[in-house]
């Protein structure tokens, strides 16, 4: 079942176009391709934005958030501490006992289908924890 956006789904992705659209440089490329990803990996995510200009996809919950810096783009995964990991993509906010983000700078490159995988994953513990509450 594939969820049509609401209006607040259909101005989030438009903000969020417009963020892309405003870095203008590799740092917009980046997120762009990383939205990508996200977006292909489960017709159910949702886009949102949230926290004074954060983008941030949903499905059942937080999967992740996409934050743009001068020198990195951040994708932070809510519950990634949870996460397996294999192939080592999580490389910030390693400390803490919840989150996990993944630091892309200018030139680096992800591998594709570890991060769909995580993606996949942050979904499916979301969907966990949703049956769980019931």
């Amino acid at each position: 079942m594939t969820k049509k956006p609401s209006g607040d789904d259909a101005s989030a992705s438009h903000l969020i176009d417009q963020r892309i659209a405003e870095l203008g440089d590799w740092r917009g490329d980046t997120l762009a391709r990383m939205r990508s990803l996200i977006l292909s990996t489960d017709p159910t995510i949702v886009e949102e934005w949230k926290w004074m200009g954060t983008p941030v996809w949903s499905c059942d919950g937080i999967i992740c958030t996409g934050e743009s810096y001068k020198a990195k783009i951040k994708l932070t995964f809510a519950k990634g501490a949870s996460l397996d990991d294999p192939k080592r993509l999580f490389n910030a906010s390693l400390d803490g006992n919840t989150r996990r983000a993944i630091d892309i700078a200018d030139g680096e490159t992800v591998d594709e289908k570890a991060f769909v995988a995580l993606v996949r994953g942050a979904i499916a513990l979301n969907v966990a924890k949703k049956t769980k509450k019931k």
